[in-house]
């Protein structure tokens, strides 16, 4: 008898069901493999997984019988499934969700080409432990013997760029991690990387290079090709120990003998698993964790208040580090005349940036993209909007007439509606006119302009001014010999509840890419986040924000759930969720198309039971039937969805 979870987003198909193995599918029908079965409604055939093989079932009727088995490799291994169902568990969402997550698109050729060869595979040796170099930055073997023993660790990144043996720059923070991996592959166990997005990838891959065989590294990302990436999933599924690096679906990857998972800085907004059920690596990684019993690391240059929490309730140890440089943070006031090019630019750091590029190259960090990504009008200051559609008006990044940012409609003749004034001025300046004023500026210097659709990896030692808008930032050989970083004050208006956490976390990020010594000038902000800044003191910031939102319960200092759905369905989803002990509920308040959201906050010893009471309402509103009105067909159930830590709650 075969027990298989259906491969459905429909919340009542989230369960095992039991099928009968027909004579023909005996050898092949194994646990973890890819199969089809029958359902009752309608008579069709679903994909499914055959996650568990019995001798009895509890079902007293006839089994229906397996229809086939697609693939006879087993990919969702024991390990895998219970993560799944407990990720899924404690987000009230479906498991199926979460292994479509954690296995790509199946490609037949390439899966016969691997059982052809699996036979005699070739991982590559393992590394000596004694020939691996200390992981350097904090007590001589602290960080060893935590991956050794299974701690749950913390650990601030060294914030500089380091040259590998081949002569590749890389991250101080990529080093660190290839060697941790090293550390746990040499006891022949392997280690999960997860990382936010390729530039950091293509970091680690290079930092990997120089301590471990190539053949024992494997990638899981979306950059791959189909083929590949389906080749790489089936070698994880094998027994030798490997280094899986990826972006956060890395997480869920099969590993034998897992040893070590480690995450580079978690606060990210590309660790943010935006398909559902929407469960944060971070949370993934500590319940795989608890299951396996390997060690856990959180490295960041910025500490993530969540990762803080950890630390405080003692769940995760802080690892203090010993050696480290700290870049030169300075703190100045933005000029006041915006004027000239050069007025955005304080006088001392636009003096250290003349004298940077004598030496090499130099990094100015811009909030925004683009040439002019917001127009107001010159008079009142009135956002300026298209006369058409009300879409926000900008400057196209090559410059020219300003156009609106949804229907393209030319804004020549545009006049306020406010103040009637037909002028427009630029209320912030993006990337690309930020290069070309530097330009101007300094005309004999190089400009490299790096965003998100012109991005540069890397730039070499020799002198240029380099404009990056955040997290975009290339890696410079040598490192940056001055860094500035602009629009903090913009950065800052962002209505959310982590803006001041991401902004410490941009700047932090485009420090470390300082060569050691050099200036790096944080522009127009001050107070107690600048303070933090520039003393290199982001946990004890993250602790002092961790307890303002305790005073306000915010998260993380308490968990929060959003419900969706029409005004009577979720009236009826927030009475159940009212029932479980220390749950309060924000609003509900119009989401649009006549549904209403509300947000359900709870604290963490009620995750379980919020979750379970919210996921038996998503399965009522799923199954329920509404009576048909005379003259009318029967309507469509409603809706009720539900995001559990929903990053879009400001």
């Amino acid at each position: 008898m075969a027990r298989v979870l259906v491969d459905s987003p429909l919340p009542q198909l989230d369960q095992l069901f039991d099928y009968r193995v027909p004579e023909r599918l005996r050898d092949a029908a194994r646990r973890g493999v890819r199969v089809r079965v029958p359902l009752r409604s309608g008579g069709r055939i679903a994909n499914g997984w055959l996650v568990e093989l019995a001798d009895s079932s509890e079902f007293e009727g006839r089994l229906a019988e397996l229809e086939d088995v697609v693939s006879e490799v087993p990919m969702v291994t024991p390990e895998v499934w219970a993560l799944a169902r407990a990720a899924a568990d404690r987000a009230a969402g479906n498991a199926s969700d979460i292994l479509r997550l954690a296995i790509p698109t199946r490609y037949v050729r390439v899966e016969r080409a691997w059982l052809a060869d699996a036979a005699t595979p070739d991982p590559g040796p393992l590394p000596r432990r004694e020939a691996l170099p200390a992981i350097a930055g904090y007590a001589p073997g602290r960080v060893e013997q935590g991956i050794i023993e299974g701690e749950r660790m913390s650990l601030p990144a060294d914030p500089r760029p380091v040259r590998l043996p081949d002569g590749t720059w890389v991250g101080a923070w990529a080093a660190t991690l290839a060697l941790a991996a090293a550390h746990a592959l040499a006891d022949d166990r392997s280690s999960l990387l997860v990382v936010p997005d390729y530039r950091d990838q293509e970091q680690l891959e290079a930092a990997l290079g120089a301590v471990v065989d190539p053949r024992r590294v494997l990638r899981t990302d979306a950059r791959q090709a189909g083929g590949p990436r389906y080749r790489a999933f089936l070698e994880m599924t094998g027994d030798a120990a490997r280094i899986i690096i990826g972006n956060r679906s890395t997480v869920y990857a099969p590993a034998a003998r897992l040893g070590l998972i480690a995450m580079w800085d978690d606060g990210d907004a590309l660790q943010q698993e935006p398909l559902a059920p929407g469960v944060h690596p971070r949370d993934a990684a500590l319940i795989r964790q608890e299951q396996s019993g390997a060690a856990l690391v959180f490295l960041a240059h910025s500490q993530s208040v969540e990762v803080h929490r950890l630390v405080e309730l003692g769940w995760v140890r802080a690892i203090e580090p010993k050696g480290q440089t700290r870049p030169k943070a300075v703190v100045t006031e933005q000029q006041a005349d915006e004027a000239s090019g050069a007025a955005r630019i304080p006088s001392a750091a636009w003096r250290a940036a003349q004298q940077a590029l004598e030496q090499g190259p130099v990094l100015v960090q811009v909030a925004r993209p683009g040439h002019s990504p917001l127009l107001v009008c010159d008079r009142c200051r009135e956002p300026a909007r298209c006369a058409a559609c009300g879409g926000a008006l900008v400057v196209p990044r090559g410059g020219g007439v300003a156009r609106c940012t949804l229907c393209a409609t030319a804004a020549g003749d545009w006049k306020c509606p406010v103040c009637e004034g037909a002028k427009l001025r630029a209320a912030t300046v993006g990337a690309s006119r930020t290069a070309e004023e530097l330009g101007r500026a300094f005309p004999r210097a190089k400009v490299v302009l790096s965003d998100g659709e012109r991005p540069v990896l890397r730039v070499g030692p020799e002198p240029a001014l380099v404009v990056a808008t955040r997290g975009a930032e290339p890696v410079a050989e040598g490192g940056y010999r001055a860094v500035l970083l602009l629009d903090g004050d913009r950065m800052l208006l962002r209505e959310s509840l982590r803006v001041a956490e991401d902004c410490l976390r941009w700047w932090s990020n485009a420090a470390a890419l300082a060569a050691p010594g050099s200036p790096v000038f944080l522009v127009g902000v001050g107070g107690a986040l600048a303070q933090a800044f520039a003393t290199w003191r982001q946990p004890e910031w993250a602790g002092e924000e961790l307890q303002a939102r305790r005073a306000l319960r915010f998260p993380p200092a308490v968990r929060v759930a959003t419900v969706t759905s029409s005004p009577e369905r979720l009236d009826r989803a927030l009475d159940a969720a009212r029932a479980v002990e220390g749950v309060d509920v924000l609003g509900p308040t119009p989401a649009g198309e006549g549904l209403s959201r509300a947000i359900v906050r709870f604290d963490y010893a009620r995750g379980a039971a919020v979750a379970t009471t919210l996921r038996a309402e998503t399965i009522r509103a799923a199954t329920e039937r509404r009576r048909p009105v005379a003259g009318r067909k029967a309507g469509r159930p409603p809706v009720l969805k539900v995001r559990f830590d929903d990053p879009d709650v400001p």
